[in-house]
């Protein structure tokens, strides 16, 4: 019966028009496939690969250079009293590498090396997140910072020397004052950037500073800290061989400057030729640290040359 009614009920009007009010079936919603891992990890890694063009021409590049400098010695354009020759370099390489006299001053510049960053590195995180948020304190140290950043590093490495001696910590110290204001800087600048309605909505979550700096802080500054650590390990590297070169038994500046002392252009060519794969080695590893932890970070419109 009630089915009889329902069938009987006019259809409701609506400005004289008859208007079907009886509800149609419709049909589910469809849901959009299920976005898979594997492009998603591809997507936040592809500013990380190198295509084949560019590992090409960067290999054509070096190569090039190489040839040229060994094609400009043999034909007396360039004196190899002071150039020397890529020849010649490769086989003093190979003669160090053989024989195992270099490991030994090879293992000091990296520990001096590694000191220096680490040290440096901490300082100048420390000393950006705690002047970022506490601005009375980065008010009143500002000019402070800015004349020690302004003091000229070469000067402090005799001074360096007095205080700490030959051993290692003379080289340390001077390299945390190259690496520490290149950290300091980043970070200080990596945190001021965060987002205030970033923050705010965080606080009214009831986040406590120290959740703040490691969920809202630290994760923004990464990519500016990460910045930095590119170039302070050059710098850290600088200041261990600099300061091996002012004074010091052991170490790569040491070999450098004993060659130099000796008008021995290959070895001088050599110790720097080494001093590069080490760069290189330590790049790839900061590289990788940097890649595992930015996972989270998007592709923000980096895109490979075809």
């Amino acid at each position: 019966m009630s089915d009889a009614l329902a069938r009987s009920k006019p259809a409701s009007t609506k400005d004289g028009a008859a208007v079907d009010d009886r509800v149609t079936p419709t049909e589910p919603p469809v849901r959009p496939p299920a976005p898979d891992p594997s492009v998603k990890k591809s997507a936040g890694r592809a500013w990380l690969r190198v295509s084949p063009l560019v590992l090409g021409l960067q290999l054509a590049l070096g190569v090039g250079a190489i040839a040229g400098w060994q094609l400009l010695t043999q034909v007396g354009v360039l004196d190899t009293f002071f150039f020397s020759q890529p020849s010649r370099v490769a086989v003093r390489v190979w003669e160090w590498l053989t024989t195992g006299v270099i490991y030994d001053d090879l293992a000091v510049t990296l520990q001096e090396t590694f000191l220096a960053l680490v040290i440096g590195a901490a300082l100048g995180l420390f000393v950006g997140f705690l002047l970022a948020r506490v601005r009375l304190l980065a008010a009143v140290l500002d000019p402070y910072i800015k004349i020690l950043n302004a003091v000229p590093r070469v000067v402090l490495a005799p001074v360096f020397l007095l205080w700490f001696g030959l051993g290692i910590w003379s080289k340390v110290a001077f390299g945390v004052t190259l690496v520490f204001f290149v950290v300091f800087f980043n970070t200080y600048q990596g945190v001021r950037e965060v987002s205030r309605v970033l923050v705010d909505n965080t606080r009214m979550l009831g986040a406590s500073e120290s959740q703040l700096i490691r969920h809202v802080f630290l994760p923004s500054a990464l990519t500016w800290i990460f910045s930095s650590l590119h170039v302070s390990v050059g710098f850290a590297i600088v200041g261990a061989v600099v300061g091996e070169y002012l004074g010091s038994a052991k170490g790569i500046g040491y070999v450098i400057a004993q060659a130099e002392g000796t008008f021995d252009t290959t070895g001088v060519f050599a110790g720097i030729v080494v001093l590069s794969v080490v760069v290189l080695l330590v790049e790839l590893l900061v590289n990788r640290v940097e890649r595992r932890l930015l996972r989270w970070r998007p592709d923000s419109g980096r895109t490979d040359v075809a």
